[in-house]
């Protein structure tokens, strides 16, 4: 096959971050995709219909003539009200709920995941239909908390049962194996916890610049994800965790969890779904499949993939601004025609 078109391509978990970053990394987005959904835990986190509002106009700004929807959420709090919810209801797609500490910028996150505590504002957003968007971790041992967390996961599902809940960039075949459990559960895979193990991370020299949240993990958990995405199971649906940090940041002795993939995304996942002759899923990953779980209909935008080397370049620089992609200098089969 020499190309290959994708229609509306929808990336479901996207950080964007702020000011020169977010003008240096969204149009890698918003020229090739429809919509992505805009994680909300900025410095300080979005938590207000003034902020969410502002944010999304930034990103629009960012994003110039590109046919683009961003899909904007607010950071969970344990006291917003049904009147508060309901006002907000028509200008997010969901809300995004952090345990405290687990992750960039989490600070402001739930200091306590019981259902209890929870139970007042998942309430509210059962009623209203606002699904809620989980980074699934616990704060133990790196390599366990996503499994850890599964527990808190089957609690969520049984307490709120018309909730719909988004277990974020699942990284364990364990996760799997409770997503297939409760129809209320989704979740997203993202590119990196496809294609990579921890030996990328530390198996050789250090790579500073696939060190991410969840860590990605054993052979076995990547080839379990990919039997979702590549078989484009009903319950998943692409969301690539781009998450953009300056160079600086990644190659320092305190280097920031984050890798930006949104650069290269759309290559990468037509590579994989290619090498396992299931090109024919790709379209149901990367946008039908988050259509029928969000209700969406996307800008329809057509993008054409080419059977043509792709050479990653080493990094992308916006004024003060400097991030180093995924798979830098390394060569991918397909490029994006145009």
């Amino acid at each position: 096959m020499k190309n290959f078109i994708i229609n509306s391509p929808l990336d479901m978990h996207l950080h964007l971050r702020d000011d020169n970053m977010l003008k240096l990394v969204a149009p890698f987005t918003s020229k090739y995709f429809s919509g992505a959904l805009i994680m909300p835990n900025l410095l300080p986190p979005i938590t207000t219909k003034e902020a969410l509002l502002k944010y999304k106009q930034r990103i629009n700004d960012a994003c110039k003539d590109d046919e683009f929807e961003p899909l904007v959420t607010i950071f969970f709090q344990v006291d917003y009200s049904y009147e508060f919810l309901k006002d907000i209801k028509d200008e997010i797609i969901a809300v995004k709920l952090y345990p405290f500490g687990v992750t960039t910028n989490s600070e402001t996150g739930v200091s306590s995941m019981d259902v209890e505590v929870l139970r007042p504002t998942l309430e509210s957003m059962s009623k209203l239909g606002i699904p809620v968007c989980v980074h699934g971790e616990t704060q133990g041992f790196v390599m366990d908390r996503e499994k850890e967390f599964l527990p808190i996961y089957e609690s969520l599902a049984i307490n709120f049962p018309n909730l719909k809940i988004i277990m974020e960039h699942i990284s364990s075949k364990e996760s799997i194996n409770l997503l297939k459990k409760y129809d209320n559960l989704y979740a997203t895979l993202t590119v990196h916890h496809l294609m990579l193990t921890f030996d990328d991370v530390a198996g050789g020299m250090l790579n500073p610049h696939v060190f991410c949240k969840p860590i990605v993990k054993r052979p076995e958990d990547k080839l379990a994800l990919q039997e979702l995405a590549l078989n484009a199971h009903p319950k998943v649906m692409f969301g690539s965790d781009s998450a953009p940090h300056r160079k600086e940041t990644k190659e320092c002795n305190d280097g920031a969890a984050g890798i930006f993939s949104s650069s290269i995304a759309i290559q990468t996942l037509t590579q994989l779904f290619e090498e396992y002759g299931q090109l024919d899923n790709l379209n149901a990953f990367v946008s039908l499949n988050a259509q029928k779980i969000y209700g969406l209909k996307p800008i329809q935008k057509s993008i054409k993939l080419i059977k043509k080397d792709f050479v990653v370049p080493a990094e992308y620089t916006y004024k003060d601004e400097c991030v180093v992609p995924l798979f830098a200098n390394q060569t991918l089969s397909w490029s994006i025609d145009g």
